[in-house]
């Protein structure tokens, strides 16, 4: 039983479309995704300088 209601936005096919795009670009397009992919990539650098230098 469905109990997330309908969403014409995954009706319509945006939202696998949205994903598709995301995956192909390898940069998300939500506003927590991108900060995430931002954060990660600090870290990296961040231990990469200590290790590296």
């Amino acid at each position: 039983m469905n109990k997330g209601g309908f969403s014409w936005k995954k009706f319509i096919g945006l939202s696998a479309a949205k994903k598709s795009i995301s995956r192909k670009i390898q940069i998300p397009l939500t506003k927590s995704g991108r900060q995430r992919k931002a954060g990660a990539g600090s870290l990296i650098a961040m231990l990469f300088t200590l290790f590296f230098e």
